[in-house]
């Protein structure tokens, strides 16, 4: 049972550190590829800081899903919230096709973290 549950999160964490980490150098080109140009960057790297402390928690939730069950509820709160911003900004016409993208990817795996905590018991045993 917690089988499941591990390798979800670790296949959470892995595409989040590829998709994350590179950002930090790439503060200019997201402006030149995704205009206006980042004109508060505090909030770019607040964000990204925030995201991959959240690959932490999955690798955490990983390791030990048993443990650290309870995690599993906000961990798919924080895929829905930017999994529903991602559709709601294309669907108005505020954001390009990579938000839509990432967004289903963050609905898909808030849908197998819910899965996952379900089919994880709540004590050893």
């Amino acid at each position: 049972m917690t089988a499941f549950a591990s390798r979800i999160f670790w296949i959470a964490a892995l595409y989040g550190f590829v998709g994350i980490i590179p950002q930090f150098f790439l503060e200019d080109r997201t402006g030149r590829d995704f205009p206006p140009a980042i004109t508060h960057p505090e909030f770019f790297y607040g964000f990204l800081g925030v995201a991959l402390a959240w690959q932490v928690a999955f690798v955490l939730i990983a390791r030990d899903p048993i443990r650290y069950r309870p995690m599993m509820i906000p961990s798919a709160m924080e895929k829905i919230a930017f999994g529903i911003a991602g559709v709601m900004l294309y669907a108005t016409g505020r954001a390009g096709w990579m938000p839509l993208a990432a967004g289903a990817v963050d609905l898909v795996f808030s849908s197998l973290f819910l899965i996952a905590y379900g089919k994880t018991p709540k004590k050893a045993g």
